[in-house]
């Protein structure tokens, strides 16, 4: 059934029939995360450290409304240079899929697109999580509830600090989802190192993370992981500027009534004037940072 929406590249199909390692990437980071050319030079960028480091990029993206797993070259450039892409999350997908329009996935439709593939290893840059005020406008990421639910291990820079992780960690404890901490006690907050906030446990190789994961699996224990990996030190921000700046662009939000899915792109857009594009150059590395982590795990696990 799932074959009548799915195009699973055959590169990626020949890897997940011969039980090699893959790795899904989401594209709102390319329809929505940055200008063109810069969004598909950094995708392609994504895709070669994947296979630098020894398994095959499965970039996740919705065209016409056929769900791609794994992109061509072209679509790659579509997915940058076509202005009506939808950002597309699990209650988006149905609609998008039977009218036959363009979506660039989110991390919760990337981990279902990922799922109904076969591939249990997705790298991002951050995850989503609960709003600042969320007490009041409900404002919580559809990311969560497919953490709790969607077998699939998530490996970003931990929750962007526009969020409040705290309630973001809590959320993810009740819904008894692991998180494991890449070489840190820390829990990174995507720009910054730290948070504040300890993981659940540190994990200090690709293997350890990879035979949690199995054994979770193995034990019919459903929903994902989120492995939290520190943007590395020299491309990390100074904290009193990165909390300035959110500060800032959330008082702003609020004053301007910006909420829903439009919040999250609002706050990064000021955060990046704000810092004067700094923050738009973390970004990028923290993901091919990311990648590479993230890849060892998928390589690990698909020796187990």
């Amino acid at each position: 059934m799932l074959e009548k929406y799915l195009d699973i590249h055959p590169e990626v199909k020949e890897a997940l029939e011969s039980g090699k390692p893959v790795v899904a990437l989401e594209s709102t980071i390319i329809s929505h995360g940055m200008p063109y050319p810069q969004n598909v030079e950094t995708a392609r960028n994504v895709e070669q450290i994947v296979r630098d480091n020894g398994a095959v990029p499965a970039t996740i993206g919705i065209i016409e409304g056929r769900i791609k797993v794994g992109l061509t070259e072209e679509e790659l450039e579509f997915m940058g240079k076509e202005k009506n892409i939808i950002k597309a999350s699990r209650r988006d997908l149905p609609v998008i899929v039977s009218k036959g329009l363009n979506g660039a996935t989110t991390v919760a439709s990337t981990m279902i697109c990922a799922n109904m593939a076969g591939i249990r290893v997705f790298v991002t840059g951050g995850i989503g999580g609960v709003h600042r005020g969320a007490q009041e406008t409900f404002d919580i990421s559809a990311d969560l509830m497919e953490l709790a639910s969607t077998n699939v291990a998530v490996i970003c820079a931990g929750a962007k600090s526009i969020l409040d992780i705290g309630l973001t960690l809590e959320y993810l404890e009740t819904h008894g989802v692991p998180v494991l901490g890449y070489q840190t006690e820390d829990f990174p907050a995507f720009y910054t190192r730290t948070s504040g906030y300890k993981v659940d446990y540190k994990m200090d190789s690709p293997l350890e993370v990879a035979s949690a994961l199995k054994s979770k699996w193995d034990m019919d224990l459903k929903g994902g992981v989120v492995i939290g990996n520190p943007i590395p030190e020299e491309y990390a921000m100074d904290e009193k500027i990165i909390t300035d700046a959110i500060e800032d662009a959330v008082k702003e939000a609020a004053e301007t009534g910006i909420k829903g899915k439009e919040s999250t792109p609002f706050l990064l857009g000021k955060i990046k004037e704000i810092t004067k594009g700094t923050s738009l150059d973390s970004n990028i590395q923290l993901v091919y940072n990311n990648a590479v982590v993230g890849t060892k795990i998928a390589v690990e696990f698909a020796k187990l």
